[in-house]
């Protein structure tokens, strides 16, 4: 018999379960465990619920039809049913279900040390599963898309339990909100994350599209994940919200990028992307003579391959391809970087520059910004670039920064129009930005509105001093990213920073 949970209930239940983790193993190592006996014990419910639904429709003579096959004494059942060597029991049982679903499955639970007992006794995973066990997880109980909404809330809990780790796999779902409206994904379109990690921004593209309309089912979404247990919460993160036209591979974007057609990298008419910040361990030297043609701009120095990214996404565009990327503000204006970022202007790929608040990249206080890229720009918007700065459309509450949806509908509204608002929206000329250096940097171009007071002694503007402040905080970003190269080059060798 059926009975729903609601969806209180079902994020409880999920949290339920990472509890029983606390004081054993580090927050930040939940997820490896929590994710796949999740996705486990969901196929195992769905497998009895759809044998059930073909008894009652062929009355008994049927031939099994199941969207994942599990072997023999894979099913959690018979996992539930071992008095020991559990997490052995539960490891084989994955292996297994892996195996019998190559095309969709392979790799998806990650490695999680399940047989180590040390870390996590029998007893613990048994608490696990009967846990689990206790809520019934069929589609009927649990539809897709409340699965899915829970399963983005546990990744959400997750990124606040562990600390500077979130930022591996988790963007801030706020952003990653703004940042597909402004790429406007349309029915039919292939959508791409470059460093995708739980899967959060294609999830934002199909949503995207079902909110407005659109007919979802038929976007294709591919991502590339470097980490194996990132990759595998992403596959799951896809099917527990019913999605099956998907490719999400793992390897490291710039030193093997595996999503190739035709002997060259996958064209995608709609890139979002967080890529990780100003890596430092990276293949340089093979950059310089990139087989895949990446290098159009130049080559990024060793300490920052930020640019090595971008130029990854830009080679990725379709002739109508257009990409939002989340960086902080430093690939806007170090010197390092002029070069490219020159020809970048001059190529006429950059449509917007986006500054948002404070403290929204994952546990870190740094100043965020969105660049718009579109390869090929409508005919009133080139040779212009737009600058928003939205420094102060932001909310924090209970130690979260996020922008409301009036914050996001305000951005929206400005980049679409694409004109100048006073004190918030600028647009200039390539030849304006030339005359900067091509400095990106938003300061440059948006100017406060001036109003003048007598608090001030009648001697300054409230726009000077702002001018002021506003030039002082971009100096002290430069001499910040200065000292942080500063600080690289003193860590003692060997010490994992």
């Amino acid at each position: 018999m059926s009975s729903r949970i609601s969806q209180q209930e079902l994020e409880s239940y999920l949290w339920g379960a990472a509890t029983l983790l606390r004081g054993l193993i580090d927050a930040g190592d939940y997820k490896q465990f929590i994710f796949p006996l999740l996705f486990f014990k969901r196929i195992s419910d769905v497998f009895d619920e759809e044998y059930q639904q073909s008894m009652v429709e062929s009355g008994g003579d049927f031939a099994e039809n199941h969207r994942f096959l599990l072997p023999a004494g894979s099913h959690w059942n018979d996992v539930r049913q071992t008095p020991k060597n559990v997490g052995m029991t539960i490891q084989s049982a994955m292996r297994a279900i892996e195996a019998a679903n190559p095309d969709m499955l392979t790799g998806i639970f990650g490695d999680a040390p399940w047989t180590n007992k040390e870390r996590l006794p029998d007893e613990t995973f048994k608490d696990l599963i009967e846990h689990f066990s206790t809520q019934t997880l069929s589609v009927a109980n649990v539809p897709e898309d409340e699965l899915g909404n829970a399963y983005e809330f546990l990744i959400k809990k997750f990124a606040d339990d562990s600390g500077h780790t979130a930022a591996e796999f988790y963007t801030n779902r706020t952003v990653v909100h703004l940042m597909t409206q402004l790429v406007d994904p349309q029915p039919g379109e292939s959508i791409y994350d470059p460093t995708c990690g739980t899967g959060g921004m294609l999830l934002s593209a199909l949503s995207e599209v079902k909110r407005t309309g659109g007919e979802y089912r038929t976007l294709k979404l591919y991502g590339q994940e470097r980490n194996l247990m990132t990759s595998g919460i992403a596959r799951m993160n896809l099917f527990l919200h019913g999605i099956e036209d998907f490719q999400i591979v793992r390897g490291d974007t710039l030193a093997e990028p595996k999503l190739i057609e035709n002997d060259q990298l996958k064209k995608f008419d709609v890139v979002l992307a967080n890529p990780p910040y100003s890596i430092k361990q990276w293949d340089r030297a093979a950059f310089e003579s990139d087989k895949w043609g990446r290098n159009i701009l130049g080559v990024p120095p060793q300490g920052r391959a930020d640019y090595a990214f971008f130029q990854h996404i830009l080679k990725s565009l379709s002739k109508k391809g257009r990409s939002a990327i989340l960086w902080p503000h430093g690939v806007l204006f170090r010197n390092e970087e002029q070069a490219m970022r020159a020809k970048m202007v001059t190529l006429d790929l950059v449509e917007a520059v986006i500054g948002l608040g404070p403290n929204l990249f994952y546990n870190s206080p740094m100043e965020s910004c969105i660049v718009v890229c579109r390869q090929n720009k409508v005919k009133e918007r080139q040779g212009k670039v737009l600058f928003i700065d939205a420094l102060e459309k932001v909310t924090r509450e209970r130690a979260q920064s996020f922008l409301k949806q009036e914050h996001q509908a305000s951005i929206l509204s400005a980049y679409q129009a694409f004109q100048d608002i006073s004190g918030f929206a600028k647009v200039a000329t390539l030849d304006e930005i030339t005359a900067n250096s091509s400095n990106l940097s938003i300061p440059l171009y948006v100017r406060r509105t001036e109003i003048t007071t007598d608090a001030l002694d009648g001697s300054q503007s409230l726009m000077s001093v702002w001018k002021q402040w506003n030039r002082g905080g971009y100096e002290f970003w430069k001499e910040m990213d200065e000292l942080t190269k500063t600080l690289d080059g003193l860590i003692v060798e060997g010490v994992d920073a």
